[in-house]
């Protein structure tokens, strides 16, 4: 999965705080791709510190209903495919460091996830290669739906995390000397 272009980078969060309510929201579904969540921690503001905002977003995102988890989802290219992408995933090879192999691999195993599941296949990939993410699919088709879903809303949280962290900077601020 790629990173997102987030136009809200290092904002801090003082100023997030302060930012008007339509900022702040668009400054955190740039992170999450959930008006609902986004909106709940935009009105949940101020918070004292990057932490009371990271535990406000797992709450928010595990307090919702499936469908917007679902809607979520449909937001993340699927596995094997660049987004915004109509090629292959052998044409893709000249712009990503995988064989055309493996990034059919990851396709092919991206669509029985997706088959299985009814849902797309969502994963905290940074730092992982594409035999690590085609492994983690192979291990997660042997749950069932129910247990899926949970590993599916504990991938997202982390991904969120890692983005709302992105958007708010340090925790102590920029030095902007």
């Amino acid at each position: 999965m790629m990173t997102p272009v987030l136009m809200h980078q290092g904002v801090g969060l003082d100023v997030f705080n302060h930012m008007p309510m339509r900022r702040a929201v668009h400054a955190v579904y740039e992170c999450c791709y959930s008006v609902p969540l986004a909106a709940e921690l935009a009105r949940g503001r101020p918070y004292a510190d990057h932490d009371s905002l990271f535990r406000q977003a797992d709450r928010s995102l595990f307090g919702l209903a499936e469908e917007s988890i679902d809607s979520i989802l449909q937001a993340y290219p699927d596995v094997g495919r660049r987004p915004g992408s109509e090629k292959s995933a052998a044409e893709q090879c000249a712009i990503c460091d995988e064989r055309p192999e493996v990034m059919d691999e990851l396709a092919a195993a991206s669509k029985r996830y997706l088959d299985h599941f009814g849902f797309g296949f969502v994963m905290f990939v940074n730092g992982y290669s594409a035999k690590d993410v085609l492994t983690a699919i192979a291990d997660r088709m042997h749950n069932d739906v129910e247990t899926e879903r949970k590993v599916v809303r504990n991938e997202l949280a982390r991904i969120n995390r890692t983005r709302l962290e992105r958007m708010l900077g340090p925790e102590g601020g920029y030095d902007n000397w």
